[in-house]
Formats: structure tokens, sequence, C-alpha cells
């Protein structure tokens, strides 16, 4: 199994937006307590570590990714006290925490910005990225927002332009100032002696900029927009040449690094807005001197989900992640939930849908590399259907119709499935609507029924972490006859495991001299049925086997 220091390459981390995990004061927000009181049921899944969305102070325009103070704790989530309480609790049940570090901006209302702002030669006048307007008045360049419109602003005071990367009220830090740069590590510093495991970092790959200030080019009419981007986001109406993805940015990632190996602790990095997902989250994996894991939306894309396309990904992936490890991810609280998106392409019957869900979290835990979960797709949770009166989020108000935001994906959890507000708060409202069809998700109702997939998640992950050759093994994909069958060995010097999964409605038989001999394993409750020169797969199937 892997050493202490390397439990990240095989990490499975449960994701907590706080302000819809749980209202521990009943004010219809989430909040540390809230967590707190929940603890052991992260505790009973089984996963290895939580990563918990910001709950610094903000303003709460971009709910709580506009931080304000770096070092203080938000009163709608409680306080510093609250928050040692939830990483002591956490610890005692060998969770570890990773804690959400916004470092590409700041809000507008944070003291460095206050005094960047006010004039061209005070002490942190470079510490946010200005720039003179062009001859005419207009903006520096054409660079856009990622949501909606140029990605400069005007300030009065400085009589300047300075550039947001997301809302006008998140100015961009400049990364190029050292002093920016000492700044954030002694933050890094502060979470870190407290006794943090480590940081999800908020779009890395957005930290630095082309210094020239070019414009970027527009796309052309022939080449597709990445995975995720929809054709109705004009971010991607350009080339993003040169506002991200700069060298420069991977560059600064070896101070990270190193204060990070100072305390043993560890960076899951999000990689956003990309035009090639993969190439870009593994060049900022690569090596010692750059960050531990990556995530991006690889597996966030609206489309369904293929043999041929997982085979390609996967052998893509272990093509670009040679000495790094990828954080295989299908939701978090910025995409749609992942029942919705593939829901759609699976037949309506409900015993289908459920055997589709069970296969998805199968063959996540299968992958090699770490992987995480966001709370409330181990319950199967839908998409939710914000009505505009009722929108919160920024982003979508700004966007609607055309763009609905991220509202749907992070309405409150549901602890119980006949208690008001599913037991999320005490509040006569909760600060999202919570849909009528998650109270059948309840996670007390799930408790109930031991063939529930949260039930399923929890004997898997306890599963895959009794296999070797699944925390350490490498991978391999085979080659079907069958299109409907994804395979692949994984396999280290103890184990080698066969993995199989049926990907289609119907069920498929699959003649065993394709395969490596094999004995089938139990244990999983997957069900199959094998005979002499045949396996079956019932429509959704798995089948997992040690090979012999």
């Amino acid at each position: 199994m892997p050493s202490s220091l390397d439990w990240w390459r095989s990490a499975v981390i449960y994701q907590i937006y706080p302000r819809s995990f749980a209202d521990g004061n009943g004010d219809g927000i989430g909040d540390l307590p809230g967590i707190l009181h929940h603890i052991d049921y992260v505790a009973s899944l089984g996963v290895d570590a939580l990563w918990i969305s910001p709950f610094f102070k903000s303003p709460m325009k971009d709910f709580g990714y506009d931080i304000s103070d770096y070092r203080a704790v938000d009163p709608i989530f409680g306080t510093l006290e609250d928050f040692q309480a939830v990483l002591g609790a956490a610890h005692d049940r060998n969770l570890r925490v990773l804690i959400d570090q916004v470092w590409n901006h700041t809000s507008d209302q944070h003291s460095w910005f206050a005094e960047s702002r006010a004039s061209r030669d005070n002490a942190r006048a470079d510490w946010y990225v200005w720039a003179d307007p062009r001859p005419d008045g207009t903006p520096p360049n054409n660079w856009l927002s990622t949501f909606g419109g140029s990605a400069w602003a005007w300030e009065p005071q400085r009589q300047q332009y300075f550039l947001h990367n997301f809302l006008v009220s998140q100015p961009d830090l400049n990364w190029y100032n050292p002093e920016v740069v000492a700044a954030i590590l002694a933050t890094a510093k502060f979470w870190l002696e407290l006794g943090v495991d480590g940081f999800r970092l908020d779009v890395v790959n957005f930290f630095t900029h082309d210094r020239r200030l070019q414009d970027n080019p527009p796309r052309p009419p022939d080449l597709p927009r990445p995975a995720g981007a929809t054709a109705s986001d004009p971010f991607f109406d350009q080339l993003n040449l040169h506002n991200l993805d700069q060298p420069s940015t991977l560059e600064l990632l070896r101070s990270i690094r190193q204060l990070l190996d100072r305390y043993g602790a560890i960076a899951l990095a999000e990689i956003s807005s990309t035009e090639d997902a993969l190439l870009t989250s593994s060049a900022y994996v690569s090596g010692e001197e750059r960050l531990h894991t990556a995530y991006n939306s690889s597996l966030m894309t609206d489309e369904p989900l293929t043999v041929q396309r997982l085979t390609q990904l996967i052998e893509r992936v272990e093509s670009l992640f040679t000495d790094g490890v990828i954080c295989w991810t299908a939701g978090t609280h910025d995409f749609p939930r992942l029942k919705s998106r593939w829901s759609k392409y699976q037949p309506s019957e409900a015993f289908l849908q459920e055997a589709f869900d069970h296969l998805f979290a199968a063959l996540l835990l299968s992958l090699r590399g770490c992987c995480c979960l966001y709370q409330g797709d181990e319950l199967g949770l839908t998409q939710a259907d914000i009505p505009y009166e009722k929108i919160q989020d920024p982003f979508g108000l700004q966007g609607y119709p055309q763009v609905l935001g991220r509202d749907g994906s992070r309405t409150p959890m549901p602890w119980l499935k006949a208690a008001p507000a599913a037991g999320f708060t005490d509040a006569p409202e909760p600060w999202l609507p919570i849909p009528i069809d998650h109270y059948a998700y309840a996670v007390d109702a799930q408790e109930a029924d031991p063939n529930s997939l949260l039930q399923k998640y929890r004997r898997l992950i306890s599963w895959r972490n009794q296999q070797p050759a699944l925390r350490q093994g490498t991978m391999r994909v085979l080659r079907l006859s069958d299109d409907r069958l994804l395979g692949f060995v994984r396999a280290c010097e103890q184990q080698g495991l066969l993995c199989l999964f049926n990907l289609s409605p119907a069920t498929v038989y699959c003649d065993r001299s394709e395969l490596p001999p094999c004995e089938p394993i139990g244990e999983t409750v997957f069900s199959d049925r094998s005979y002499h020169d045949t396996l079956e797969l019932p429509p959704f199937g798995v089948y997992f086997a040690r090979l012999g």
C-alpha cells in the first residue's frame, strides 16, 4: 500500500460545499458547526480526505470565492474555533482536511485592494494587475471575463484599468510581484500551522498573464470549443492565449511545493477554462517541484459515456501523466450534477438508471489516480431547476436565460426524507430551494436500504481500500471486440485485477478467450453469470476478477 506520505496518489476526496452541507445555527445557510455535526457521516463513507470550499470572510458576491480576509472565518460559517473543531474531529477519524485557497484574485473589499486602488505610488500599488487605457480610453486589450464582458474595469482613483478574470468585484492579484507571492505563502503557512493537510487551489492556471497584454485572436470557425464549453459562452469566442496558461505560472509552483513539502501537505489544483484540459493538468503535476494532483473538466462534459470516449480518455491520461497524478472528478459545485448530465442518454426505466449510477461509482473508484466525490453525488442527486426569482449565483443572474448558472448543483444536502427542508435546516426556508424529488434520495432513506447508491459507494470504497492493485497499480486498457465493453487491468507486484464494464442497457456476452485468465471476486456485490467459455454481464453490469 502507498506510504502515508503518498496517501494522495490514490485518495478518495469528498468535497463539502459548506453553504449547502448542513445548517448548524438555523439561519438557512450551511456552516462549520453543521459539518461538525455530520462528520461521522463523512467518515462512514471510507474516504481519505475532505475538501472544504471557502468559509473565509467575504462579501459573498461569489459565495466565498471573493475573499476579503484570507485568515478570518466569515461569521456566516462560524468562527476560527469552529473550524479547529472540525479539523480536530476529522483528524480523530483519520480524515485529512484540504481547504480551498483562492489565490488568483481577492474581493475588491480586501484591504490590499483598497490600498492598491487609492494611488499609483502606495506600498501596494503593484499588488494587482493595472494597465493604462488605449488612446481612445477603452480597455488595454480585448480579454474577456469568464463571467461575461470585458476582463478590465476602470478605477477612477488611479485613472487605470484593473484585470478581473471573473467578477468585477474579484480583482486579479499580480503574481509577478514577489511581495504578493510572499504574502500568499504567508497565508498558506498560517493554515498549515493550524494543521490542515493541504489546499485545493482555485483556477491555478490563471495566476499569470502575458505582460505585453496582447489581444487574443478570434477562434477560427472550424476549431471546436474545449470540452465543457457551451456554444453560447462568449469567453470561448476567442483563443485565450494570453490571459491564462502562461509558462510563468509553472515557474511559480516551485515555492508553493516547497512550502507544502515542509509540512507534509498537498495541493489539489483546479485547471479551468483551458483549451486542452488534460495537457494543461499534466504540466501542473509533472515532477516533484510542481503540484501533487490536479482535476479538470474531462469527465464533466455533457456527452454520453461511451467505450470509445473512455478508452481514448484513459489512454491519453496514461500517456500524459507519466510521473504525475490526475484527480478523476465527475462533479463539483461548478458543474451540473453528474446524474442529470448522463441520465438523458440512458433508457428511462428507473432500474436501468440505477444500474448506470452503480456502474459509474465502480468505474470512478477503479481508475488510476485519486478521485473526488462531490457531496450529494453519492446519493444520486439530480440537477435542480431553480426559478429565476430564487437564483443566487451571479453567473446565473448575469447569463440568464442562456446560462442558468451553478445553483442547480448547489442545493442543500437532504438528510431526512420526512423532515422539513429535508433536515438541512430548522429555518423556515433554506438559502436555495430543495427539489421535491431530492427528499426521496435523503441520507436516512438510503441508509435504510442496503442496495442504495450510498451503500454501494460505502462498500466500493471499503473494498477499494483493500486492493493493492487499485491503490498503486498500473493501468492497461483492453481491446475487446464488443464495443459496449470497457475493460482494463490494474496490476502491481502483490495483485492483478480485471475491471470490466458493460456500458450498454442490454445484456452482453463476452468470450473468455478475450480476457486474461482470472477468477471472479464476489465481495463487491456485482452480478454476473459465468459459463465455461462465456461471461454474461447484465445491463450496465460490472465484473471484477483477480488475475490468475
